[in-house]
């Protein structure tokens, strides 16, 4: 065995008691975080006027500090980007991490010297804790790629600033970089196509044995090998054995993707965020995400279905109950208070703490008071496919269909790109259609009542979906499409 496959199994048998030490006591390792953020920003702008110094738990917290989202906490933020010091953590950031929604305007998330081990530590510690459950540890000595966003970081009033998987880029230990794909070079491409085919270049004849990224965008670069070979992934690659993703559902892309590979490869879920890297697969075939409650965030969780009341419920983690869903708000050491990432969980354990990523509390459909969710849809999705087994799906989104008819009801919209499509479409939208009715009542009760029709199937041409990001000036990189959306800017976007 080589020297870092070697010396990662002492490594994580060390991290793996570390461990231990916070998952028997999450309750009193969550006080101990917010006590520590509040001793270190009380004495900040945002600490005097909310006075913080006064804040002894939970309780207090709800009390002083309101929840709110980017566009709340922006006169605080601005003063961040101004090069203020002191004003949301003490000194002044060492990044700002921009990030931008496919509908919503760029913003610049402060990652500070406390901050940035979160971030750094928590992909080491999913690779770490892999090694440690498996004994698989080859990988380390392989070639490692790493499908990000440019490193190229600008200057905004003393503050480095660029996007966050560039900036971690920065961060890769000196022990790894020797093995890290693509070169500097190539990651500092803009455009994602000619990124795509230079990395292409310089991975294709590499022993590559790690690939990261999110699925769509991996398997654009897999198509390309496939393309430029004319051979499957796992014969360009024999030594690729760990896949390892984040930030969007992998099931929709996973029998693709492995079919272009050709065989299956072991996977890794991360929770990553502008914000906080939050959770990871902690145990090889467990859904669930090891929520990270001693990395300097304090979560609080609102029951999703009370997120728009005035004055929410907002629970602890010694709160929290399993299969609800819960908004997540985040206190932390980038100077985040009461802040609303937008993301929605379900807990599938409590012993340690592990959750499922849902959605996005803003990406739900409720244009006639069925408020579907995120994982209703994928779950539905992954449910028919199975019934439909020659179906592959390329990407896909629903959206509402507002008749203009009064003797024609309304109806949802599933967008689709196949790979490869159902040989009969309408029994494969009549599926759909049930499956979300058993996993929604609201749904069900309105196409019981004739107030809802049955949903539309739109099937898209190859490549829609690329195009669509490319015209917005998101293809690639950490970017997304929602999976719902209570309006039709994506849905017409993409049928233009």
């Amino acid at each position: 065995m080589a020297l870092k496959a070697a010396f990662s199994r002492p490594l994580a048998a060390l991290l793996h008691h570390r461990y231990q030490q916070w998952l028997r006591r999450p309750v009193a390792t969550q006080k101990s975080v917010l006590a520590s953020l509040i001793s270190q920003a009380h004495a900040t702008a945002f600490g005097r006027d909310h006075d913080l110094a006064s804040i002894s738990g939970p309780t207090d917290l709800v009390r002083q500090i309101p929840v709110r989202d980017y566009e709340a906490l922006t006169p605080y933020f601005k003063r961040v980007q101004e090069g203020e010091a002191n004003v949301l953590w003490p000194g002044r950031p060492l990044y700002l991490a921009k990030t931008s929604g496919t509908t919503s305007g760029t913003k610049y998330i402060p990652i500070t010297s406390a901050s940035i081990p979160n971030h750094i530590n928590g992909a080491r510690d999913a690779l770490l804790t892999y090694v440690h459950h498996t004994g698989k540890a080859q990988f380390l000595d392989g070639k490692l790629m790493f499908l990000s966003g440019s490193p190229e970081l600008s200057i905004v009033n003393g503050i480095r600033t660029g996007r966050l998987s560039g900036i971690v880029n920065h961060h890769v230990p000196a022990y790894l970089r020797r093995s890290q794909l693509p070169s500097y070079t190539t990651n500092c491409i803009e455009d994602w196509e000619q990124k795509l085919d230079r990395i292409v270049d310089e991975t294709v004849d590499q022993p590559m044995s790690l690939i990261s990224g999110i699925p769509p965008w991996v398997q654009m670069y897999f198509d390309r090998l496939v393309q430029r070979t004319g051979r499957p992934v796992k014969d360009i690659f024999p030594d690729f054995n760990l896949f390892v993703y984040g930030g969007v559902n992998f099931e929709p892309y996973r029998a693709k993707l492995f079919e272009t590979i050709g065989r299956p490869v072991d996977s890794i879920e991360l929770f990553p965020a502008s914000e906080g890297f939050l959770a990871f697969q902690d145990e090889p075939g467990n859904p669930g995400l090891l929520l990270l409650l001693d990395a300097g965030i304090f979560f609080e969780f609102i029951p999703a279905e009370r997120f728009f009341e005035p004055n929410p419920p907002r629970l602890t983690i010694a709160d929290v109950e399993l299969d609800k869903q819960y908004a997540l708000v985040l206190n932390s050491n980038a100077g985040l208070w009461g802040y609303s990432i937008g993301d929605t969980v379900r807990f599938v354990s409590l012993s340690p703490h592990r959750v499922v990523v849902t959605g996005r509390i803003k990406h739900f459909l409720s244009a006639f008071g069925e408020h579907v969710i995120g994982e209703e849809v994928e779950q539905t999705l992954r449910e028919v496919m199975a019934q439909f087994p020659e179906v592959e799906v390329v990407e896909f989104t629903v959206a509402p269909r507002v008749s203009t008819t009064p003797t024609e009801p309304s109806q949802h919209e599933w967008l689709m790109e196949f790979a490869r499509p159902p040989q009969d479409t309408a029994a494969f939208a009549a599926a759909l259609d049930s499956g979300l009715r058993r996993r929604n009542t609201y749904y069900d009760d309105l196409l019981g009542g004739n107030i809802l029709a049955p949903l539309r199937l739109t099937s898209l041409p190859q490549g829609a979906f690329q195009r669509y990001m490319k015209s917005l000036g998101k293809l690639g990189g950490q970017n997304k499409v929602p999976r719902l959306s209570n309006d039709r800017t994506v849905a017409d976007g993409l049928l233009q």
